[in-house]
Order: structure tokens, then sequence, then C-alpha cells
């Protein structure tokens, strides 16, 4: 386990567990919340929801000064419901349709992502009045998940975009980024600021003065493992270092009095939720070349918790079986879907030799996107509803 990650309390309420289940660590959660408060001082913060969707999370963040970026109408719903004000929520989705605008504007949100001259016209058009703020788009590179091809424009779009976002009475208010979630280097931020300098001197040029700058998502979890087994170890002091550096320099430059946002998900609560789960088999077969392979079938996998496996293993602790002689195996999940599995070459993971249906599993650092890829529908949209052809003979 890695040191300081799990907390004596998560892991004792692992063990006291009998079903299925996953449990979040919400103090756990409230201290990572003040720990970046006081890295980042003077930075608001608003909970990328999307990354655990979860009443009871939004409500002891919302207690603490944290606010919410919402992807979705229902998401502004719900974390208007979990005690979020209104005022420290905004619509992060840069891919909107008119009625998701005027849906989130009734509910009172007035500031709104854009990355594209079609987006800001519907947002003047179903928000008259509101704020703005361009994505810029990023490499990802270095990140887990790039997020590099959906969203964002380039600086001389986003000129264009806040130009046309002020004729038409909107507030040209800011610029966003994000460098990939899981960003694992601090050099991803560091580009993300020399970009967002450039947009902000060629504003300035315009006569546009922005007031904030969000600084989006990427902050790394750090109890993963990489899809090969390999613990993550990612610079979270040079991260801080270099990110607190770049607010510096681009607070100083002329046309502009910013403020900062950031929008961290799993950073806030990856490490801070387990699941407990059971194992469903353990057994071995020939591969057609004849070798002998383990595969441990678990109760939850890629479609009931574990979404992200293939990009990551899970950290699994088998509490009836520690120390026990190990066998290397694929880990995979309950479903027929052959993509419900890690990795089959090089995913190996080593698990007891005596496992039996039925052991309990810990899967720990599961606490971001458990419940949103599962149950709740991600960014707050229901999955789509399925249908039949009702005919005996078809």
């Amino acid at each position: 386990m890695a040191a300081g990650v799990d907390s004596a309390a998560l892991l004792d309420a692992l063990a006291a567990a009998t079903e299925d289940r996953i449990i979040f660590d919400l103090p756990g959660i409230e201290r990572h919340y003040d720990a970046l408060r006081r890295e980042l001082p003077g930075v608001a913060v608003r909970f990328a929801m999307k990354a655990c969707p979860v009443d009871e999370v939004l409500a002891r963040l919302a207690r603490r000064g944290c606010g919410v970026d919402a992807a979705s109408p229902r998401e502004v719903e719900q974390a208007l419901a979990a005690g979020v004000p209104i005022d420290r929520m905004h619509y992060g989705n840069t891919v909107k349709s008119d009625r998701n605008i005027a849906d989130a504007f009734r509910l009172g949100i007035r500031d709104f992502a854009t990355d594209s001259l079609e987006d800001v016209r519907a947002v003047a058009a179903h928000a008259p009045g509101s704020r703005v703020f361009c994505r810029l788009a990023t490499t990802g590179e270095g990140a887990l998940w790039g997020l590099s091809n959906k969203y964002g424009c380039s600086p001389e779009d986003a000129v264009a975009i806040l130009e046309t976002a002020r004729e038409l009475g909107l507030t040209p208010a800011g610029l966003s980024v994000h460098v990939g979630s899981q960003q694992m280097t601090a050099g991803a931020w560091q580009g993300a600021f020399d970009r967002i300098a450039g947009v902000l001197g060629d504003l300035a040029g315009r006569g546009i003065a922005l007031d904030h700058v969000n600084l989006g998502g990427g902050l790394p979890a750090r109890g993963y493992r990489d899809k090969h087994g390999r613990a993550l170890h990612p610079p979270m002091d040079k991260i801080f270092t270099v990110i607190r550096e770049g607010m510096a320099r681009l607070g100083a430059l002329p046309g502009h009095r910013l403020g900062f946002v950031i929008e961290p998900g799993r950073h806030l609560t990856a490490d801070h939720g387990a699941i407990r789960a059971h194992v469903s088999r353990l057994s071995a077969r020939r591969t057609p070349d004849g070798e002998r392979q383990y595969w441990l079938y678990l109760s939850c996998g890629k479609f009931n918790g574990l979404y992200e496996m293939d990009q990551l293993q899970y950290r699994m602790v088998f509490p009836s079986h520690l120390g026990a002689a190990s066998v290397p195996a694929v880990v995979a999940g309950p479903t027929c879907d052959s993509d419900d599995a890690y990795s089959h070459e090089d995913g190996l993971v080593q698990v007891p030799k005596a496992l039996a249906s039925g052991d309990p599993v810990w899967v720990l650092s599961s606490g971001a996107y458990a419940t949103s890829y599962m149950t709740q529908g991600f960014n707050g949209f229901s999955p789509l509803p399925y249908t039949w052809i009702d005919g005996e003979d078809a």
C-alpha cells in the first residue's frame, strides 16, 4: 500500500464490510482539499463533480468553501441540492445544446465555458448577458488521458471567440486549459502557461480585460499503478511550484486583473475511496500456444466500478491471504465482455494462489469515476435507454 494514501479509518471500514460496496473517506477528502488550498492559496477550487457525483462528497466539500465545475444542467441541480451555492458554479462543458444552455441559465448559471463561435453565439442567444471563458487546446502529453481532441481551440480562435462574445453582449471573462487527466509532468503546466500568456497579450491589445484564468483539471492522484503494474509517482512538489510560478507570471501581465480557478477531480477523491469486492473465481487454463495462464475474476470490473482499467492497475489487497504464495494472473471483471480485463500481455498481477470464490478483495484508490461511470451516468447524462423487437418469430 502506498504510504500516506490509505487512511486507517478507510482500511478499518473495508475490513468491517461483509458485502460488496464502495466506501468513501469523507474526512480524508476534506484533508486533501485543505492541503490543496495551502499549496495554492487564493485559488478558487471548483470540484469536477463528474469524478465523484456523490451527494455526501459534494456537501462536505461545499461546507469547506469548494465550488463545482458542472458539465450539464443535471449536475447543476445535484450540486444545488447538495448545498453548493450557484455563485460557486460554472458550466465547464464546451459541448452543450441550446436547451442545455437555457436550462443552466434558468437554474442561475452565469459563467459558461466555450471554444467555438457557434457555441458562443448560442450562449448569447439563450443565456444573454452571461460571462464566458474560452478553453484553449493543449497537447495532453504526459497525461494518462490526454483529452486533446474533443475540446479547446487555438489561440487565434480564442481571440476571435472572445471578441465575438463582447460584440454579442456577453462578458469575455477568462481563459481555461486542461493539461490532461492524471497529468504526470510539470512541463505540461509550463506549456499551458506559455500559451495562456500569449493569448492574454493579444486580448489586451484589443482592449479585452479578463478577470480570471481557469487552470482546469489534471492534478493527479498518488495511489495508482500504470497498466504495466508500475507504481506512479507524480512530482507533486514540482507541479505545484510550476503552477504558483505560472500564476505569478500571468498576474504580472498588463491589461488584466486576474484571479485563478482550478478544477480538481480525481486528485481530491481517488485515494480516499475504495471498493470492497470479492473473488468470483481464480482459474487456470492453457493459452493457444500451450502456456498455463491464471485468470482472477472479480465481482466488479470495467462496467461496475473499475472503468479506468484500460490505463490503470488498481491496487488490490487480499485480506484473507496476506503473505501467501502467489501466481501471476490476468485480473478481469465478471462480464462477458473481453474488454473487462487488464492487459493480457503485460498487465499480470501477483495474486494469492489459494484464492477461493467469495474471498474478499479490497480495490484501493478507486474513489474517482467509480460511481459516475457505473450507475449515475457520466457527467449527469443518463445511460441510453434500451428497447427490443416485440415479435416472437423475429
